[in-house]
């Protein structure tokens, strides 16, 4: 088969102008398969350059991303229109949906309808998971000041609300994905979350055991994980029964996967793929220059 650079040669070992070629069209990255990758939508649309969400998902798509997670239900139809899905549903809750959590029993009422809700949703659309938060250990999670609920309190808490929650996802096949997040970088309200209850990974991973249900899962956020505890391959290895959905971000600073930071990312993903985790991982890092190259960039590192 002759190749462009034989035509050229060609042409200028002849003495003749080199023939006008059209551009060879762009093949778009083929990823090994091993891992199902997605894109957190509010990353890349809540700071900096903002992309809407036609945008997100182009790109996700071009890259061989196979979903757009944490994008609101208003937009699923772009999805669909790009053939992705929403790995992750947010729970509905409005403001900081990470401050009012199971933990506390007054909220009880207000997050099983509202994440009831995002479970029928998700259903009807064929999107595996919706996901729940601890929530912070103020009984005023907007005062710090407040009394704090108990540890003990606190899970007893978890657990009741989160069974109940679980027979409405056990019904319409819906995951429920309750994540760890960290509570020592304060610098950011997105980096960290002082106040947090379940900053303790064996705590949430308690609440789940005890719940007890196949459709209450872990939410294992590989950058949470790593500045409250480190070791990670070991936790993974601690919780791989547990795992319903991956979060990525550099850390610290929750930047990109690059090497300004810490965290092994084919290491830990490839641990991810020997314990035979099946869900999705998602590139939840935080923008800090061209979001195409750092995406691009993520997505080549968890590519294993």
């Amino acid at each position: 088969m002759t190749t462009r650079r034989q035509v050229l040669a060609g042409a200028v070992a002849a003495g003749l102008a080199a023939p006008v070629i059209a551009d060879e069209p762009k093949k778009k990255p083929m990823l090994k398969g091993n891992v199902n990758q997605s894109v957190a939508f509010w990353c890349f649309n809540a700071r900096g350059e903002k992309w809407d969400a036609n945008k997100v998902c182009t790109v996700a798509k071009d890259l061989g991303c196979k979903s757009v997670e944490l994008i609101a239900p208003e937009h699923w139809d772009a999805l669909k229109k790009h053939g992705l899905t929403c790995a992750i549903a947010s729970n509905g809750m409005p403001g900081a949906p990470f401050m009012r959590g199971f933990n506390n029993a007054k909220f009880h009422d207000q997050i099983i309808e509202t994440t009831g809700k995002t479970i029928d949703q998700c259903a009807d659309a064929k999107f595996p998971n919706v996901i729940a938060f601890v929530g912070y250990r103020f009984t005023d999670p907007d005062d710090p000041k407040s009394a704090v609920i108990t540890t003990d309190d606190a899970f007893a808490n978890c657990v009741k609300g989160l069974k109940k929650l679980a027979l409405h996802a056990e019904k319409k096949g819906v995951t429920v994905c309750l994540e760890h997040l960290n509570t020592r970088d304060d610098t950011d309200p997105m980096k960290g979350h002082p106040g947090y209850q379940g900053d303790d990974l064996d705590f949430v991973a308690g609440v789940i055991k005890k719940v007890g249900s196949p459709r209450v899962k872990l939410l294992f956020d590989i950058y949470h994980v790593q500045l409250m505890h480190g070791d990670l391959i070991r936790r993974i290895e601690q919780t791989k029964e547990l795992i319903g959905h991956v979060h990525t971000a550099g850390a610290p600073g929750r930047g990109e996967l690059d090497d300004k930071q810490e965290i092994n990312y084919p290491a830990v993903i490839k641990k991810l793929v020997d314990v035979g985790y099946k869900g999705y991982v998602g590139q939840e890092f935080i923008p800090t220059r061209d979001p195409l190259a750092g995406l691009k960039q993520a997505v080549a590192a968890c590519d294993v």
